[in-house]
Parts: C-alpha cells; structure tokens; sequence
C-alpha cells in the first residue's frame, strides 16, 4: 500500500492504495464517490468518464497513482449547495436521462467540453461524447439538452 494525495472536486484528500488500483476503484470502493459507473472496464463505454486537469477520462483506464496533485472532477462535484448544475437541469428538462446509467459519464464529457468552448456545433457535440455509449437513446435528446445547457450557461455565470 501507498499514500497518495487526490484533489476531488477541490478537495485534498489522502488514501491507501495499491499501485494497480484504478481511479474507478478508488472512486467507488475507497473514496465512496459511486456516480462514475464501471461498465466495460475497457475504455470503450464512457460510463466511468470524470475529468483530469480539465479533460474527459474513462477512469477505469487510469491507474490512481498516476494522477496524485491533479485536479479530478467527478459527477458528484457538479452540484453546489444543492442546486443543480445547468447540465443536470437540463437533462432533465430535455428528458435525457433514461435508464441513467450512462449519464455521470455524458455529463462529465459535456462538462469537458462546454468548459473550453461555450457554444460548441452539433458536430462538437457529438464527438466529445463520442466515446459515451448509451443504449437507450438515439442521443437526440442528450444532444439537446447540451445544446441547452449551453445556452443556460451563457446567460448565467456557473463556477
């Protein structure tokens, strides 16, 4: 076992872990934080996707080690104070949130996404959650909702 340092969310947190631990592991079974979801454990699903130093990460595919002193965003950060995130609300309103398993991750990579660039094209869109699978929706609708959230954020200031 090895100490590490994480910031999750803004946090400094320390944890016991072992060298081939991924993020996903800690995350879920050390740290208790269960929205990144395990699905493939591959890379190819986006379930598990959080963001590292400001880019969308399938955490299952990292090992925790590996990103002691960076900033990591999890699904559960999103929400301040318990007011919603403008991508939450909006996945609700546009009625993008199915069977659910999928979304911490098509959150996070919109999340991703509409912090660098605020209005990103439908094209844009579609390639940041590209490597989000989700089979119950034609991703018209998640497609939608990150059009809106979009919107949302350029009128409102979201920290």
């Amino acid at each position: 076992m090895e100490k590490i340092e994480l910031n999750i969310n803004g946090e400094d947190v320390t944890v016991e872990v072992e060298r081939n631990w991924t993020l996903l592991y800690v995350l879920r079974e050390i740290l208790n934080l269960t929205g990144a979801k395990p699905g493939c454990n591959t890379g190819d699903c986006g379930a598990c996707k959080v963001i590292i130093d400001g880019e969308a990460v399938n955490s299952c595919l990292v090992h925790a080690v590996r990103v002691q002193g960076k900033a990591i965003e999890t699904v559960e950060g999103l929400s301040i104070n318990g007011k919603l995130h403008p991508l939450q609300q909006a996945f609700i309103d546009c009625g993008a949130v199915q069977c659910g398993y999928c979304t911490p991750g098509m959150l996070m990579s919109a999340k991703a996404l509409l912090d660098k660039n605020r209005t990103p094209s439908e094209d844009e869109i579609r390639e940041a959650i590209g490597n989000n699978l989700c089979r119950c929706t034609g991703y018209y609708k998640i497609i939608e909702a990150i059009q809106r959230a979009a919107k949302m954020m350029g009128e409102v200031k979201v920290e």
